[in-house]
């Protein structure tokens, strides 16, 4: 007979593999795959991949998991800011309501902990006045080195609205960025098929982006930037292959920041809109003074 379980609100429109490893084992993703492909695993009487998402109601079965055993979870390193600190991110909100917060992320901190990071805008903001009666909610995510416009969830509701939002692609978000080079004119549209890897397999995706020429000369390019599809790195990525990498990309253009004594990528989240109960958003944050000072000196 197999185990039953029925999706609660907590996990509406959650991917099936995330709810797997919070309500049931804690396994790596290429194991919850492996149950799927031997039918082990039911949603509403149906076969569902792992990136299934779910809704209140549904009726999931999963049969002979009873010889699973559980990974350890690594520990996150918490991160507890001073008040001054804390403080200073004042300067950083764009918004602030009862559903979300807007803020300018600053370059060189990641959004969330990890095994590896320390210092984080979620444990900045979590002990803020911003947070005081909710806790943040990640929708999106911005890498550590990018800078720019950064949605923060306050509640679990407008979490799910905000993450349903992204995968249907109604969020609209347009980038800033300084690249190496000349870039063709003619491009107005960038379509690849990234590579990846995920548990040991290649993978391709495709990634869509439009791109506009703001001002150029022989050594660099200023560029507005709209990526349709949100794969990892995908901006930084697709500028390399056009052979224009961002200026300060250290992970795709090596080494790149030491050799031009730069501290900073020159990605910058401009701008992101999108619509709440027929209510238009429109939000902006400023590029930051190392950002300017290289517009300026060099374009």
């Amino acid at each position: 007979m197999p185990k039953t379980f029925t999706v609660d609100k907590d996990y509406q429109d959650s991917r099936f593999d995330r709810w797997f490893k919070n309500k049931v084992i804690n396994i790596p993703h290429s194991l919850i795959e492996k149950l799927i492909r031997q039918n082990k695993v039911k949603v509403n009487k149906k076969k569902i991949k792992s990136s299934h998402r779910l809704q209140i109601g549904d009726l999931i079965e999963i049969y002979d998991i009873s010889k699973l055993k559980p990974v350890d979870k690594k520990e996150k390193i918490k991160y507890l800011p001073k008040k001054k600190e804390i403080g200073t991110y004042d300067d950083y909100v764009i918004e602030d309501n009862e559903n979300f917060i807007v803020i300018n992320k600053p370059t060189g901190i990641p959004v969330q902990s990890g095994t590896k990071s320390f210092k984080n805008i979620i444990d900045i903001l979590k002990n803020s006045k911003y947070f005081e009666n909710s806790k943040p909610f990640v929708v999106h995510r911005l890498d550590k080195d990018t800078s720019g416009v950064l949605i923060i969830a306050k509640n679990r509701k407008y979490a799910q609205l905000f993450t349903s939002l992204f995968r249907i692609r109604k969020i609209h978000k347009t980038y800033l960025a300084i690249v190496y080079g000349k870039v063709d004119k003619s491009i107005r549209v960038m379509k690849d098929d990234l590579v990846y890897y995920e548990n040991n397999r290649k993978i391709f995706q495709k990634a869509v982006s439009n791109l506009k020429i703001i001002k150029s000369n022989e050594g660099y390019s200023y560029l507005e930037l709209n990526p349709i599809t949100g794969r990892k790195h995908q901006l930084r990525r697709q500028l390399l292959k056009i052979g224009c990498p961002i200026i300060g990309d250290d992970k795709y253009f090596l080494n790149d920041r030491k050799r031009i004594k730069i501290k900073n990528l020159m990605l910058h989240a401009y701008k992101i809109k999108f619509m709440i109960n027929n209510i238009q958003y429109n939000f902006k944050a400023k590029y930051n003074y190392l950002f300017e000072d290289f517009l300026k000196k060099n374009i």
